[in-house]
């Protein structure tokens, strides 16, 4: 068993350094994984003279790793990693970066819905010199319109609230050189944003568009819970926008009080009128209790990520690879599944 600390990895003894890592997370695809096989291998074979496909397996409780298992003791081009449970899509992610040696490395979805055949438009852009290639989605199939809908605001919320350029309509799927991704496995951050991380590291990027597909089987791994878990990691890794609305609220609700006491004294001492009845107090009492609970929710998003990096936890647990040399990592070596 090893624990994560973005290893140095390189190819099975006597084997060629792959020029192209692709990189997929795993999480009960049985369905689709004979598919998917098929379309990397057709994909893949004709675009690059060495290649690896690097499988995470992210606590699938169907039949992945079984046939994954079986396919990369026929294919030298397969290899696995197996985590001990599921640590979540981007941290899968960020394990088969960590295991990668080729000089270029594609990340994407292993639903089909990022078509391996667009991999070679991505390596044509690498080849011209840029060090990113993200694919861009021109159309996204098989989506509801709510998805849509809520997927392009945030985007454009997310590309006013930060700093930097995070393309919109963008996913994971996207081409690294290798000095991009040595720059990418310095970034250890617990709660992570993948394509947030990668436009911070910079470097030359660009786009190519593709026609997102319709998932080929099963549902998806990302109801609407964890999109919004998903979002609020996006915007609180690389925005204080929050903290500042915070702070708006704090001083609106401030100033909204003192204008209502000026209010009140002005009708107690020049009119015959009194301030009478509960109503208006109690909106009062909680517009301002709303707004402290508000700001509390905010600054309690922020806190309990610092919580989690001074933990200092591993980011996964490999429980056992296939296709890797065993590796020292730390007290610890890695184990080779047989």
């Amino acid at each position: 068993m090893s624990f994560a600390s973005a290893p140095s990895v390189g190819p099975r003894h006597g084997e060629q350094s792959p020029m192209l890592s692709v990189v997929l997370p795993i999480f009960n695809e049985e369905a689709i994984i004979p598919e998917l096989l098929r379309r990397l291998n057709s994909g893949l074979v004709d675009v690059v003279p060495a290649y690896e496909v690097i499988f995470v397996n992210d606590g699938s409780r169907d039949r992945s790793l079984e046939l994954l298992s079986t396919a990369a003791r026929k294919d030298p081009h397969l290899k696995i990693i197996n985590f001990s449970r599921n640590f979540g899509h981007q941290v899968a992610i960020t394990a088969g970066i960590d295991y990668s040696s080729g000089e270029a490395v594609v990340v994407m979805d292993a639903d089909l819905q990022d078509p391996p055949e667009a991999i070679s438009s991505l390596v044509e852009k690498w080849r011209e010199g840029f060090d990113v290639v993200y694919a861009v989605r021109s159309e996204r199939a098989g989506e509801s319109a709510f998805k849509r809908v809520t997927a392009a605001l945030f985007y454009r919320l997310l590309k006013r609230l930060t700093q930097i350029e995070i393309p919109a309509d963008v996913g994971d799927f996207r081409l690294m050189s290798r000095r991009a991704v040595e720059a990418f496995k310095s970034l250890r951050e617990r709660h992570r944003f993948v394509r947030g991380m990668v436009s911070w590291v910079g470097f030359r990027q660009t786009a190519v568009f593709y026609q997102r597909e319709a998932r080929y089987a099963g549902s998806t791994k990302y109801p609407l819970r964890k999109m919004m878990s998903f979002a609020m990691d996006g915007i609180a890794s690389f925005s204080f926008a929050p903290l500042h609305l915070a702070t708006y609220l704090g001083l609106g609700a401030a100033g909204m009080s003192f204008f209502y006491l000026v209010y009140a004294l002005w009708i107690r001492l020049f009119t015959d009128q009194a301030v009478t009845g509960w109503t208006s107090l109690m909106v009062a009492i909680l517009f301002v209790g709303g707004v402290q609970l508000i700001t509390l929710g905010i600054i309690g998003e922020y806190i309990g990520r610092i919580y989690d990096e001074i933990k200092q936890r591993p980011l996964y647990i490999v429980a056992d690879t296939v296709g890797f040399d065993p590796v020292v990592m730390g007290a610890s070596v890695e184990r080779e599944r047989p």
